[in-house]
């Protein structure tokens, strides 16, 4: 692990989770800063990343099979808050 990426987790272990970057916590959740940073590049961030077909991450060096299913499975559970906050917040204004 390189030292840009145990700084990052540092951060994020303090609570600066904010105060990071999108390619900072795409390195974090694949434990590899230049593919990280490669990707949110060329997809222009999460929303580029979001519904695009899992073969398209395996071009990245570093990123094999089980790395790319570790994204999945984070932008699964961000769908999945994103789901319960806004049902939330309609049961809500419904009653």
């Amino acid at each position: 692990m390189d030292n840009l990426l145990d700084w990052n987790q540092t951060r994020l272990a303090n609570g600066e989770a904010c105060k990071l970057t999108e390619a900072e916590l795409l390195g974090i959740a694949i434990s590899n800063m230049a593919a990280a940073e490669a990707v949110i590049r060329d997809f222009g961030g999460f929303r580029g990343m979001a519904n695009q077909p899992l073969e398209k991450f395996l071009r990245y060096d570093g990123l094999g099979d089980a790395k790319i299913i570790r994204v999945a499975a984070c932008f699964e559970i961000a769908r999945r808050i994103v789901r319960q906050v806004l049902t939330e917040t309609q049961d809500r204004f419904l009653l």
